[in-house]
């Protein structure tokens, strides 16, 4: 089971990344939407593992047996909540009125972001 303080080291690098990628990939520099996608990268992670914490769920933990992809349900919680979280936020937020495929492309690059953090950095 995660502490609260390594959950918290690993959605600020989820936050870090999920702003990286984009920054790279989506191009995207205005502040009010890196936040947004920054927020998502904390918030689902958080609940997904506030829910494993309360629920004693330890075996979500458990990795899959491939060496370069060790991927767990733990970490998948936390890649389709901070998805569903950045999509709200953006969605309801910075990007209420441009086109949902915007919105949805930033939302799965902070879902990336936040996954990749959680199998290979906590």
């Amino acid at each position: 089971m995660l502490s609260w303080g390594v959950i918290a080291y690993g959605t600020a690098l989820s936050a870090a990344l999920a702003v990286l990628l984009v920054l790279l990939i989506a191009r995207e520099r205005r502040p009010a939407i890196l936040a947004a996608v920054a927020a998502g990268a904390i918030a689902g992670p958080v609940a997904w593992n506030a829910i494993l914490r309360t629920t004693h769920a330890d075996q979500f933990f458990t990795d899959a047996p491939i060496v370069v992809f060790p991927i767990s349900w733990q970490d998948t919680g936390s890649g389709v909540f901070a998805l569903a979280a950045a999509a709200l936020i953006l969605g309801f937020g910075p990007l209420r009125t441009a086109a949902g495929h915007r919105a949805t492309s930033l939302a799965g690059l902070a879902a990336l972001g936040a996954l990749l953090v959680d199998i290979y950095l906590y």
